[in-house]
């Protein structure tokens, strides 16, 4: 135990205090199995050999799980005696190679000796790490993300941690689904939520000095993923693939991963980079316009807690959109809004749930140039107000008036400022009787300018956006026959490329086809180089062209000029 504390989240001179132990859950005796309900003396008489050898396989975790609960002091959990597993429910939520993920609940009744009646504790939320997530995820950087958002009460509570996993808050609430998210009501909810966690979370200088972080894990992952798409593409050339023996096998039917060889991705990669630094005059002024980022808003990483009292604040209209909470921050840094708006943007064109194909980028499904202003003009709308310098953000004021950058053309600034009027940009205001007033048109004008600049820089974005996730399809993908520790051309040895699987759930990893989600997405990355004029049409083999994915009716303005497909 590194610290004789309790847990939901204790505070000590304003830190956060998180009790921790070194010890490891084993959950992989169970992941095959269905179960973890509270066992009965009918389950017991009437079970098969293989049913017992499961039973007491769940018995075992639950056990452990409770003894854990113990260490780690999570509060009202030491009232549970050890041992007592088969009184206790833990139901799976999902299970992919990032995390395995459970709610546990306490029995029903628990005798309290000499106390008195109390109320049962709280259900948590568990959670365990993959095998070899660390491959891809900084769990300690996560931890220290954790912790910073628990000082503003930003997100589900960490109650304690483990050497392989983690307990969270269980908050009674539901995940949004692919429709939810393009509902206008909810859409404009998020974008109040995506602005508190930008204003309200400070980035540490070493984040800002480090960059963006989408550019970041490119380069880090860079190794790995020039092993892995260098094999396939070796592959695919040779005209003889091979035989497609299981589903993990269909990427020989497809063509080249990225849809040209992973030399010429790779340096359309770096052109865009250095694209952005000429758009930006120069690297010190993309660090300026960093903020902490979530990069990862899919609908399933969003709930919307149910409150249990009618009476709760979450009901009132000021508040309702409080009532979303982001979780799964794996991929939280520092990132432009841009990019946050272009990650959130691409993720309406996907259903992890379609049956036929979880891993297809539609881009028919994008928002549209209304739909995204609204989303944004939300966002820069928004006045995040709080009761107490405790409770998620301090107040602060609405985006500054923004200006132009000489060397960036078209490019405008996000940083905010300070004004002091209370009636600036409220959310849907209306016009009063006689007209609008000069500064209320001139206030209307700015909030304009920014939606503009917002919505440009989204679009900019959402290429580097691409290329990240196309990195990150190509890491995870399992591929029969590749030789892990292979040398081949690249530097360095290769690690697994079974790595990070999505916090969505679609069903076990096997089903989802990584590399068929990172093809979509390389076609999706070639459209938007196309419009950014970075390469043409003329450029990709013909039987690419008829893959390349855009989106329609939509301007972009590089350099000043304004383009249109």
């Amino acid at each position: 135990m590194h610290r004789t504390i309790s847990s939901d989240t204790e505070y000590h001179d304003g830190d956060i205090l998180v009790p921790a132990c070194d010890a490891v859950l084993d959950n992989s005796k169970t992941l095959g199995y269905s179960g973890g309900k509270p066992s009965s003396t009918d389950d017991i008489s009437s079970s098969s050999k293989k049913e017992e050898k499961e039973r007491r396989a769940w018995i075992t975790f639950k056990n452990e799980i409770i003894k854990l609960a113990h260490t780690l002091r999570l509060k009202g959990w030491r009232r549970v005696p050890l041992d007592s597993g088969e009184s206790i429910d833990v139901t799976r939520l999902s299970g992919a190679l990032t995390n395995a993920v459970y709610v546990v609940s306490p029995p029903d009744n628990i005798t309290t000796i000499g106390e008195g009646y109390k109320k049962n504790p709280a259900k948590l939320l568990l959670r365990i790490y993959g095998p070899q997530a660390d491959q891809i995820i900084d769990r300690e950087n996560e931890l220290n993300v954790l912790r910073r958002l628990a000082k503003k009460k930003i997100g589900p509570r960490l109650l304690g941690t483990f050497t392989n996993g983690r307990f969270e808050q269980y908050l009674n609430a539901v995940t949004l689904t692919a429709d939810d998210i393009r509902d206008p009501d909810t859409s404009k909810k998020i974008a109040k939520r995506m602005r508190e966690l930008h204003d309200g979370i400070e980035l540490l200088d070493r984040e800002r000095d480090g960059g963006p972080m989408v550019l970041k894990n490119w380069d880090t992952w860079l190794n790995r993923t020039s092993r892995v798409i260098t094999y396939l593409d070796r592959k695919i050339l040779s005209g003889n693939p091979g035989p497609v023996r299981s589903p993990a096998d269909t990427w020989k039917l497809r063509g080249l991963v990225c849809g040209v060889e992973w030399a010429v991705f790779k340096e359309l990669v770096d052109k865009y980079r250095r694209f952005l630094v000429d758009y930006y005059g120069g690297s010190r002024a993309i660090r300026e316009s960093l903020v902490f980022a979530h990069s990862d808003t899919q609908y399933g990483n969003i709930l919307r807690i149910r409150p249990d009292d009618k009476m709760s604040p979450l009901l009132q209209p000021n508040y309702e959109h409080k009532q979303l909470v982001v979780i799964d921050f794996e991929y939280s840094a520092a990132n432009t809004r841009g990019l946050e708006f272009a990650n959130h943007f691409t993720e309406w064109c996907y259903n992890y749930h379609n049956e036929d194909a979880s891993y297809a980028c539609d881009t028919t499904m994008y928002p549209t140039p209304g739909e995204q202003r609204r989303f944004i003009r939300a966002y820069v709308n928004h006045r995040p107000e709080f009761p107490h310098p405790g409770a998620s953000t301090p107040n602060l004021t609405p985006l500054a008036t923004p200006t132009l950058q000489p060397s960036t053309p078209g490019l405008v600034a996000t940083s905010l400022g300070s004004t002091s009027s209370i009636r600036e940009f409220m959310l849907d205001s209306r016009a009063p009787p006689g007209g609008w007033k000069e500064e209320d048109r001139r206030r209307e004008e700015q909030a304009d300018t920014q939606v503009d600049a917002l919505v440009e820089e989204t679009r900019i974005w959402r290429v580097a956006n691409s290329a990240h996730w196309v990195a990150w399809g190509i890491m995870q993908a399992k591929i029969p026959g590749f030789d892990e520790n292979a040398t081949d051309d690249v530097e360095g040895a290769v690690q697994s490329t079974a790595v990070a699987a999505p916090e969505e759930e679609v069903g076990d990893a096997a089903e989802f086809d990584y590399l068929a989600y990172a093809q979509d997405r390389a076609m999706f990355f070639l459209g938007d180089c196309i419009k950014m004029g970075l390469i043409t049409e003329e450029d990709l083999p013909q039987e690419v062209r008829a893959k390349i994915k855009y989106v329609d009716s939509e301007e972009l303005f590089v350099g000043g000029a304004m383009g249109k497909r």
